[in-house]
């Protein structure tokens, strides 16, 4: 494997897209995708979040039975003519996440590539939606796309990737670095981040070291094409973290389940 140690460099994103349109037909069906995928995953089963999560008082929202009985006599004394959601249940809630979701964009973003880079931003969007989502797009050097803190849509997000100029190296490395330091800048109690690639890391230094430092790392190793499998395991197993491999978009939304659950 060639791997060239050049520096490596964090870009402006406006000054990558600012003036490239995306082509119309893959820009059209990757936003296809993304709408598809988005109102696929965005209902929630409540039920799928018992037994997780820290025990809280809170008002009645048709999901748990157990009543604090204390609290609820509580509310009932100031309310005559109480509502269901006078009632006050025990119920587990979920810790907030942060995630950053770090996109290869070497080579050409056309085929199935975009169409995975389409569904994993429009799952994640749509799953995230009430957390912090963080995107990094990377090739020889990486783009922040959007921090943490920052709420910008699955569309405005494939946008900015679709507009990234086609490159040829992949710094693995660099962009874990990235994405790590975005990630450690975050409050959440659970981080994670989820890299997308082939794995085929040709630039920069070995990316396993990076990888060690990460709470949370996992893979989906796009295999449509040349891939490296040993690296993407390499980097999930050392990021204590799922791998993952994705022959096409339609693995996507199941394989992010997988890694992303508990």
């Amino acid at each position: 494997m060639l791997v060239t140690h050049q520096r490596a460099v964090l870009r402006d994103i406006g000054e990558l897209v600012e003036e490239r349109a995306p082509d119309h037909e893959v820009a059209v069906m990757a936003q296809r995708i993304a709408r598809r995928l988005s109102i696929r995953r965005r209902p929630r089963d409540p039920r799928a979040e018992r037994g997780a999560g820290k025990l809280a008082s809170v008002p009645y929202r048709y999901r748990s039975d157990d009543i604090d009985l204390d609290r609820t006599i509580e509310v009932l004394t100031e309310r005559p003519h109480p509502d269901d959601t006078d009632i006050v249940v025990r119920e587990r809630m979920r810790s907030r996440r942060a995630v950053v979701l770090i996109v290869d964009v070497s080579g050409s973003m056309r085929g199935e590539k975009v169409k995975m880079a389409a569904a994993t931003v429009a799952a994640l969007s749509a799953d995230l939606v009430d957390d912090q989502l963080a995107v990094v797009a990377f090739w020889s050097d990486a783009a922040l796309l959007a921090p943490l803190e920052a709420h910008v849509s699955a569309a405005r997000l494939l946008d900015q990737l679709l507009r990234i100029p086609a490159r040829g190296l992949t710094n693995v490395g660099f962009a874990l670095t990235v994405a790590h330091a975005e990630l450690a800048r975050s409050a959440a109690r659970r981080r994670s981040a989820v890299l997308l690639t082939d794995a085929v890391h040709n630039a920069g230094p070995d990316p396993r070291t990076v990888a060690r430092r990460f709470p949370e790392l996992h893979v989906l190793l796009q295999t449509d094409g040349e891939h490296d499998a040993a690296l993407g395991a390499d980097l999930a197993r050392l990021g204590h973290g799922r791998f993952a491999p994705v022959a096409t978009h339609r693995d996507v939304a199941p394989a992010l389940n997988r890694v992303l659950a508990g």
